[in-house]
């Protein structure tokens, strides 16, 4: 009778685990659905409602290409756009532990803001959904298993608040007219090759470099510290993101793929390679 026993407990705990994933995975939805919801709370409205050329006088010379290379003459400025991407994510602070993660991703580019919600797949059976998020001038990060059990949970600080911002700036890429003056974005000449770009939002700032290429493309983006845990104390270190694959998509020239890194002393520590497999953006009228 005992294998009797030992089937019923069996088909119990499945089943209380189905239904402990079921319950996980709704209650993450909801709470993807209220980021989303605040993230639409704090819009304002985008002025002007196109990108016209006169607006790059005076801005250096590698910025006014890439905004030439990039945009066409009266483009409609990028309200929100819905991204898909598809990756592998560094699971590892050592080694290379890649595992792959599917994600959508929405953005508001004034007030800016977005959402990425992803998951990651840790082994078979074993997913864990992230919310990675800039809302309303914070940062969240949260992790948790089947969207049940939480793995990770970092509190709101004004450090992690200036990283997902920086974030967000670093992600322009995808949506171009969010990087223009009148948005709000500051640039200053380095040299040929290169511009510093600053965004404030609130009462945080943000400061990257871009580096261009030959054909006037943004091919990286560079910040002397993003704070990140190391140890369990927050450490500034550097940090870029490359791009490239750029291909037209409603009459832009966007990166299709990417990859992120901690440039620490001794080497760099890409953590995050994806690529977009589906993207639609709304823009002002």
């Amino acid at each position: 009778m005992w294998w009797k026993v030992t089937a019923i407990v069996f088909a119990v705990l499945v089943f209380v685990i189905a239904v402990a994933i079921l319950f996980g995975t709704n209650r993450w939805r909801s709470n993807t659905r209220d980021l989303h919801a605040k993230m639409e709370a704090a819009r304002v409205l985008i002025a002007p409602a196109s990108y016209h050329a006169r607006e790059l006088e005076g801005l250096p010379a590698p910025v006014q290409r890439y905004f030439r290379k990039v945009l066409k003459e009266v483009q409609p400025m990028i309200t929100a756009v819905n991204i898909e991407h598809t990756g592998t994510f560094n699971m590892s602070e050592t080694k290379e532990k890649w595992v792959p993660f599917t994600s959508n991703q929405r953005v508001v580019t004034r007030r800016p803001g977005f959402v990425w919600d992803a998951r990651v797949r840790m082994a078979p059976g074993l997913t864990v959904h992230v919310h990675d998020a800039y809302v309303a001038g914070e940062g969240i990060l949260h992790a948790k298993l089947f969207g049940t059990f939480p793995v990770m949970n970092q509190a709101s600080t004004p450090e992690l608040a200036q990283g997902e911002l920086m974030r967000f700036f670093a992600e322009g890429v995808w949506y171009p007219t969010s990087l223009l003056p009148s948005q709000g974005v500051i640039w200053e000449a380095i040299d040929d090759s290169r511009a510093s770009a600053t965004i404030t939002d609130g009462t945080t700032t943000v400061k990257l470099v871009c580096r261009f290429d030959t054909e006037g493309l943004i091919r990286s983006v560079h910040s002397n510290g993003r704070f990140r845990e190391l140890n369990g104390e927050l450490v500034s270190v550097p940090w870029e993101g490359r791009h490239w694959g750029y291909e037209m998509r409603n009459g832009m020239l966007i990166p299709m793929q990417g990859e992120v890194a901690w440039l620490f002393p001794d080497s760099a520590k890409p953590y995050w390679r994806g690529r977009i497999s589906k993207l639609s953006y709304e823009f002002a009228e």
